[in-house]
């Protein structure tokens, strides 16, 4: 384990502006943008050991507890971006649990590459997606009134991070995230994420995600009503109206012939409409 006491990290070269949504942007206020930051960091981390093509299931979940340990304090070295969360956590007070919940959806990663239901799909979001927004309302001080919205505004965002990345995710990881169930439903199958194009069976496996996606993005517009920190209402006011642009897109365009993405303009647009919860 000596190479692992020296940094288990492996960085894809992916950073904060690969992402569909802002993270810790000049939005939120100063003192809170290092902490998502570092935060943010651990996260991409270890998203990378899970999908690393390189690593043996066995070495990602070693990698992986080592990054846990490192964040729990039960070792003093290994992880750079756990212990500088270890350190962040300490001084805002937050809870460790978003951190590790993270952790057992990328240990997921690195064992399962299947999905035969919406409930698994759910219950993997549930751990991918959801704990990003409930550490941003602790840090923010938010009160439980933003769980419920936030967490549909998460779980919209990741599954449509899963249709954009649909294609890529089959031919480099061999993991498909659609529902088997719906797949075979319509008539599809996993490896028609192959092809150059989508049938018209996966397009309507695509519909039927869109369309849960829809009601997600539903609950999740209360957000930057709810939200009671007026920066941090402005950031969740323009995710949210990213969130929507991108549901859009996805449901007019094949994210199989290429990959589909927000663009300058979502971006401009969603911040203009975010003004408007400031008043």
């Amino acid at each position: 384990m000596s190479q692992l006491d020296e940094n288990v990290e492996v960085w894809s070269g992916k950073s904060r502006t690969d992402e569909n949504f802002p993270v810790g942007s000049r939005l939120i206020a100063r003192k809170n943008r290092e902490p998502i930051h570092r935060f943010y960091t651990f996260a991409r981390n270890a998203d990378d050991i899970a999908d690393s093509s390189e690593l043996s299931p066995d070495e990602k979940l070693a990698r992986l507890g080592v990054m846990e340990d490192v964040l729990l304090g039960r070792r003093t070295a290994g992880s750079p971006s756990a212990s500088a969360l270890r350190d962040s956590l300490a001084q805002t007070g937050i809870t460790a649990k978003h951190a590790t919940d993270l952790l057992l959806a990328f240990r997921q990663d690195a064992v399962k590459s299947r999905y035969a239901t919406f409930d698994e799909l759910y219950n993997y979001c549930h751990y991918s997606a959801v704990p990003v927004g409930r550490y941003m309302l602790d840090l923010h001080g938010e009160h439980h009134e933003c769980h419920s919205p936030s967490d549909a505004l998460c779980m919209s965002l990741q599954i449509m991070n899963h249709i954009q990345d649909c294609a890529k995710d089959l031919k480099q990881l061999d993991r498909c995230y659609l529902p088997q169930a719906l797949l075979e439903h319509f008539g599809a199958k996993v490896d028609d994420l192959l092809l150059p194009a989508e049938t018209p069976a996966m397009r309507r496996v695509f519909s039927t995600l869109l369309d849960r996606i829809d009601r997600m993005n539903l609950a999740a517009s209360e957000l930057p009503e709810v939200v009671r920190d007026r920066r941090f209402r402005l950031e969740t006011g323009v995710i949210y109206g990213l969130a929507t642009r991108l549901a859009v897109r996805l449901a007019n365009k094949d994210p199989i012939a290429h990959r589909v993405k927000l663009s300058k303009s979502d971006a401009i647009f969603s911040g203009l409409r975010a003004v408007f919860y400031l008043v």
